[in-house]
């Protein structure tokens, strides 16, 4: 399975951007490093690497809204 490198955007909607896909995790880890310390040519959002078996599914992935973690405290 290959690795995505999206960059979402948040603002005005929520938007989805396919960079980049590697077939081993370090590269694509070391290319979202880069994408993140680039300084922001206009463009705004999050650079994220995701594991799916095709754009299809990382896009389902991403687009999932995940449920909080439980607090300990909250007992």
């Amino acid at each position: 399975m290959p690795y995505y490198i999206y960059r979402i955007a948040a603002f005005p909607i929520r938007r989805l951007e396919k960079l980049e896909q590697y077939a081993a995790f370090r590269d694509a880890s070391a290319r979202a490093k880069l994408l993140r310390a680039e300084p922001a040519s206009g463009e705004a959002g999050t650079i994220r690497v995701i594991l799916a078996d095709n754009e299809l599914h990382a896009e389902d992935l991403l687009s999932q809204q995940r449920a909080p973690q439980p607090n300990p405290d909250d007992d």
